[in-house]
């Protein structure tokens, strides 16, 4: 990344090494998910991002040579923590390094934010070093309540915090993420995943603070301009 007089530069390869390659659809089949995996090496991107019933089946025939991701209590994040804890302990001893766990929204428009850090800190103590992201799913929130689970993603000991499932009405938006970089704490970093369906936008995600994208439109995208300059 180059940045001059304000202006913030990332190749497409940069762009990549962001991303988190993924493919959540219900329907994904195995051929499917090689496909995702291969381009995943090819363009190095930061992970792939799989349905937990083939991060088995991925580790076993790619072994160590991607980061795996996979999501817990996904998407609607209503399951017990006790539920979510046994996923995530199935996820990392099937050979997931990440984890994209959705809070319980219930909690949250409760105004149970202790709750909410309680289960965050469940879910990082099974993580231990492995990555734990945490899906708060903007579009069903209001602003003090993305201020408040900002406060509790630190609060919980996670790594990131990230908009959206892609499954909910709306995706990121570069509103939530300036306002993340506000109220989130300084050892948590930011994930943008839903709706980011162009390089214009990726790059807009990326200067406003991101250091992950969900975007399974990416490879796509970039293939064919791995070594260009975009700007914003």
């Amino acid at each position: 990344m180059d940045s001059k007089q304000g202006q913030q530069s990332f190749t497409g390869r940069e762009i990549l090494a962001h991303v988190d390659h993924t493919l959540l659809a219900p329907t994904a089949t195995w051929e499917e998910i090689q496909t995702l995996v291969e381009q995943a090496l090819a363009f190095q991107t930061a992970s792939v991002c799989i349905p937990p019933t083939y991060v088995k089946r991925v580790k076993d025939n790619y072994g160590d040579n991607l980061t795996i991701c996979t999501v817990i209590g996904f998407p609607l994040g209503y399951m017990t923590t006790a539920s979510k804890v046994a996923e995530a302990k199935q996820a990392l001893a099937d050979g997931a390094t990440e984890l994209d766990m959705v809070v319980n929204l219930g909690d949250v428009k409760n105004g149970h934010y202790a709750a909410v850090v309680e289960e965050i800190k469940a879910l990082k103590a099974v993580c231990g070093t492995a990555v734990l992201k945490v899906i708060i799913e903007t579009c069903y929130l209001t602003e003090a309540e993305k201020v408040a689970l900002c406060q509790a993603v630190a609060d919980g000991g996670a790594d990131y915090i990230k908009t959206s499932t892609g499954f909910g009405t709306e995706g990121a938006t570069l509103a939530d993420i300036l306002l993340f970089k506000k109220h989130i704490g300084p050892k948590v970093k930011i994930k943008a995943a839903g709706g980011i369906r162009s390089i214009e936008a990726m790059v807009a995600y990326l200067a406003a603070g991101c250091d992950r994208l969900g975007a399974s439109a990416a490879v796509g995208l970039l293939e064919s301009h791995l070594d260009e300059k975009f700007s914003i």
